[in-house]
């Protein structure tokens, strides 16, 4: 079963339009699953006024300056690239960013009961700021919303440590040790939590039925639950813009906007 795009449609009746192109099938797949589990990416946020970081508008197409920031090795040895990342993370979206309408339906979609994890690419929060019991939600790539110390690890809330910026502090050292700050969240150049991969790994593996959003599953290791969870006998819906690496083993693709297609995914 493969559900493509449609065309244009008018604010009005947008749901209706969704519920359309959302097969009984797929909506099937998702109401009678007792071990849910959603995988989501950077799709889930741009309505929210997150960019993504490789599309058309995403940050690193628009500003190449950020690819390297988002490098460790650069962060550790280059202070200014410390200082621009102290600036971005002052401007950056998520702190003004609301839930849409694809969160809330994964928040739903929790309510009803079944969904067992939610394991999400992001960095925003906006999971557990939509509702979503912060218990099940699987962060892989960590927060933007706490900050750690590379050299003694201690973590803090990031408003604490922006808020030394906005006072003049420019790259805000550790206040237990001296050692460098940075986002609680994964660069390049850093391991992933092995605690955390554990932890989304087993889950895809033992649900009857997995939902992709908005990821292109394209970065590893993470995108290796999606042929894990499939192999293990789960039910695969794929929900994104852009044709990914698994669409042939899915059984329902389906490609228009997020913020339309869960919620009619969702209401069963």
């Amino acid at each position: 079963m493969r559900v493509r795009p449609g065309g244009p449609r008018p604010a009005a009746g947008r749901y209706a339009g969704a519920m359309a192109s959302v097969s009984a099938d797929a909506r099937r797949l998702v109401r009678d699953a007792r071990r849910l589990v959603v995988l989501t990416g950077a799709g889930i946020s741009t309505d929210s006024g997150i960019p993504d970081f490789r599309g058309p508008q995403g940050v690193w197409t628009l500003n190449p300056k950020a690819e390297r920031m988002s490098d460790i090795r650069h962060y550790v040895s280059d202070p200014e690239v410390r200082r621009l990342s102290w600036q971005s993370r002052l401007a950056h979206p998520a702190w003004t960013a609301e839930p849409n309408a694809g969160h809330r339906a994964l928040v739903s979609l929790e309510q009803r009961g079944g969904l067992v994890a939610l394991v999400t690419q992001n960095i925003d929060g906006l999971h557990q700021r939509a509702g979503n019991s912060p218990g099940r939600v699987v962060e892989v790539h960590g927060t933007l919303h706490r900050a750690v110390c590379l050299s003694c690890g201690t973590r803090c809330p990031m408003p604490e440590v922006l808020a030394r910026v906005r006072a003049g502090e420019e790259d805000p050292p550790c206040m237990d040790c001296g050692g460098i700050l940075k986002s609680d969240t994964i660069s390049f150049g850093q391991p992933l939590d092995v605690e955390v991969i554990d932890r989304a790994v087993h889950a895809a593996t033992g649900a009857d039925c997995l939902v992709a959003v908005g990821t292109s599953l394209s970065v590893y290791p993470i995108a290796a639950v999606v042929p894990m969870a499939r192999t293990a006998g789960a039910r695969l819906v794929i929900v994104n813009a852009q044709p990914t690496p698994f669409d042939a083993i899915a059984d329902a693709v389906l490609r228009d906007p997020i913020g339309d297609v869960l919620p009619a995914l969702c209401d069963g």
